[in-house]
């Protein structure tokens, strides 16, 4: 029995030293609207994932929705994945809201810790509805109130369409995904799982790792038993770049960058040669205008905001209360309309935008009383400033009259005739030479 317990010693220390070797779960954090920084940590957690052949990737999901296009980037992700994706709505609290239900349906395990949310998956648009008219159901399970102008009801369709097709390929259940969508409907966790939604509960990632252990997952080409009871796990950390897009692609601080930068290049073309308003309002207005590109804008919101500045610069250099009135109103409606303030995460406060058009009016109302001011002083350089300038005569030369006038020594030309020491009076300049006429001598005699 000697060599055949050494055999099983060697093999269990081989088995062990295997386990101790083998990739862990990889496990990604989503807490946030979905949106371009969140999904790309997301992709690159997959690509991570299948690079190390992870046996699991786990994503903890606690989100209000997101963007459209971000979500179907994460789900076409997942569809496509090498290795199996669980979706755990975590921590207890949590919600998969809107974009987060389809993304958990997508998932080849879908699982929630106790006291969680998902549903509430109704698609919102970007713009303003024409005249409201009923839309016929898709199937006879949506045969309910749906939407009542022809373009949401497209995209409601649509939008039900793409889940009831993720639910018939995981196997979940198709006629309340519909129902999430068509009527905004949710679950707790206890009843996703009663509903056949959800796969399992779970109060942390070790327990989803026990409760999923041997289960079969089917991927694209193969079909995958998973083995991941006591698997070690390993939390993957957005990167630089995808924290610096999570915190860029905020509408709330894309909207300050977009009007620092504007203020910044107005400075610099209101005073050239400043050089750091114009430094700044550049990098702002570059971060702010990559910003907006990732985001779901309303062009005429940017517009009315682009027109709102043009209109309070302009109040600037020529003071009118209706050109400041105009440019507020501008900048408010702007503010409102940029973004749409019913997609999850996306709305920008209205009181931050108050605050930015009253720091604006603030702004237009500072610098136009600085330049009222200014034009109401007296001038005391240039041109306009030699008219009326008192000067005394010097004594006369060969090559024509000079009086100091300022303390300076200019020639002078008088339809009277002058003698040296005579107080004269300058009334014209042309060129170089001054136009003067004698200043009344006072009875004491001359000055």
């Amino acid at each position: 029995m000697g060599p055949f317990r050494r055999a099983l010693a060697w093999l269990a220390a081989m088995l062990l030293a295997a386990a101790a070797h083998a990739a862990p779960v990889l496990v990604l954090e989503v807490q946030d609207a979905i949106g371009p920084a969140s999904a790309s940590y997301m992709l690159r957690g997959i690509a991570r994932a299948e690079a190390e052949g992870a046996p699991l990737l786990v994503i903890r999901l606690d989100t209000p929705g997101g963007l459209d296009l971000s979500m179907r980037q994460v789900i076409q992700a997942i569809l496509a994945s090498r290795v199996p994706v669980a979706v755990y709505v975590s921590p207890e609290g949590a919600r998969a809201a809107s974009a987060g239900t389809y993304i958990l349906y997508a998932a080849h395990i879908a699982a929630m810790a106790p006291a969680t949310t998902l549903g509430a998956a109704t698609p919102v648009a970007i713009g303003i509805g024409g005249e409201r008219k009923p839309a016929a159901p898709a199937s006879a399970a949506s045969a309910v109130a749906g939407p009542a102008d022809p373009m949401t009801a497209k995209q409601v369709h649509d939008a039900a369409a793409y889940i009831r097709g993720l639910a018939q390929q995981r196997g979940r259940n198709a006629e309340w995904a519909e129902r999430a969508v068509r009527e905004a409907v949710t679950l707790t966790a206890s009843e996703a799982v009663r509903e056949h939604v959800v796969d399992l509960v779970a109060k942390d990632v070790p327990d989803l790792l026990a409760q999923v252990d041997g289960r079969k997952v089917q991927l694209q080409d193969r079909e995958v038993t998973l083995a991941t009871r006591g698997a070690a796990t390993e939390r993957l950390l957005p990167d630089w770049r995808q924290r610096l897009l999570s915190v860029i692609a905020n509408p709330s601080l894309a909207l300050m960058l977009l009007m620092i930068g504007l203020y910044g290049l107005a400075f610099e073309f209101m005073s050239p040669g400043l050089v750091a308003p114009g430094v700044i309002g550049g990098i702002c207005l570059l971060l702010a205008l990559f910003a907006l590109q990732m985001l779901p804008v309303n062009y005429a919101g940017l517009g009315l905001i682009v027109l709102g500045m043009l209109l309070l610069a302009a109040e600037i250099a020529a003071p009118s209360f209706v050109l400041g009135a105009g440019g507020a109103v501008a900048l408010l409606a702007g503010g409102l309309l940029l973004f749409d303030r019913d997609v999850p995460g996306m709305a920008v406060p209205l009181v931050l935008i108050l605050e930015l058009v009253v720091a604006s009016v603030g702004f237009v109302l500072l610098a136009g009383g600085m330049a009222w001011r200014a034009r109401r002083r007296p001038v005391v350089t240039g041109v306009e400033e030699m008219i009326g300038a008192s000067g005394v005569v010097l004594p006369t030369e060969p090559a024509g009259a000079w009086a100091q006038v300022r303390g300076e020594r200019w020639r002078v030309a008088s339809p009277e005739p002058l003698h040296a020491g005579q107080r004269v009076r300058v009334t014209a300049l042309r060129g170089l030479t001054l136009d003067v006429l004698p200043e009344p001598e006072s009875p004491g005699g001359p000055r």
